[in-house]
This record gives structure tokens, C-alpha cells and sequence, in this order.
């Protein structure tokens, strides 16, 4: 995690670097992660911020818990989840604001929207569009929807 990470963030820190631990094969397909406690000492976290993460990347496929065994890589943490639907949604939101699709300031579709046009959850889609967010390239206004940051 860098100096600038806030409490808010840092879950998501920490799970997009164990997520690049698995994908780079650091813990191949069935193997056991470190303990809470070893995470929690290594990332300097308290454990509630570490299962938070730990839980995005279960929601993910990555990781899945076994009893007596603790968390272990799932059997698609190199292949599947290595891009998962959230993080593709996003980056072709990415590229169509980019691209001027949806211009500064401008409104993005919903949630609803998003979840019909790409056949995912509504979860699913929220978490996308919570990554443009996390990347300042999106704002929120309560009652209102998601609009293009201006620069």
C-alpha cells in the first residue's frame, strides 16, 4: 500500500495486491494463503480491513474458504479471475470516456442499465462503475447517478 491510501481504500489495496500475487502465480491454483494474522502484520492492517478484501476477492472467484484448511486459490484464480467481468466492464467504460463516448461532466448509465447491457448482476456492475470511481475518473451524487469527473 502507498502513503497516499486512506482507510477507505486500503481494502482495495491489499486485495488488488494479493490478486497480482495469484494472477503472477506467486500462489498457483489450490494453494493455501498465508493466515489473517500473517496478512494483517504484513500489509499493517486491521483485520476487518483484511477481510474485506479477502472477501472482494472470494466475491471475485479468486479465493474460496475451506473449512479446517482456511483460504485457498480457487481452481480458475489464473485464468478466469485473472479478468474478471467487474474489471472488463470497466475498462471498456474506461476507453468510451475516453474516447469522448461520455463526454466531462456528462451522465453514465445506471446500474440497472449497465447490468441489462452486459448480462451481469447489478452488483456486479456497481462494482465497476466503483472502479472508475476508486480511479477518480467518476463522481457520485447521491439521487442523482454517476457522472464524468471534469478535469
Amino acid at each position: 500500500m502507498g502513503p497516499r491510501s486512506t482507510p477507505w481504500r486500503a481494502y482495495r489495496d491489499i486485495a488488488s495486491a494479493i490478486r497480482d500475487r495469484i494472477t503472477g502465480g506467486e500462489y498457483p491454483q489450490g494453494a493455501r494463503l498465508p493466515s489473517e494474522s500473517a496478512w494483517c502484520a504484513e500489509y499493517g492492517v486491521a483485520r476487518n480491513t483484511l477481510r474485506r478484501a479477502l472477501a472482494q476477492l472470494a466475491d471475485e472467484g479468486l479465493i474460496t474458504a475451506q473449512p479446517g484448511t482456511g483460504r485457498v486459490v480457487s481452481s480458475q484464480g489464473q485464468t478466469e479471475a485473472a479478468a474478471p467481468q467487474y474489471r472488463r466492464i470497466a475498462a471498456e467504460l474506461r476507453a468510451a470516456i475516453e474516447s469522448g463516448e461520455f463526454p466531462a461532466g456528462g451522465a453514465l448509465p445506471g446500474e440497472s442499465a449497465l447490468a441489462q447491457r452486459y448480462g451481469v448482476s447489478r452488483g456486479t456492475a456497481r462494482q465497476a462503475l466503483a472502479e472508475l470511481e476508486g480511479a477518480d475518473l467518476v463522481v457520485a451524487v447521491h439521487g442523482k447517478g454517476r457522472f464524468v469527473r471534469r478535469r
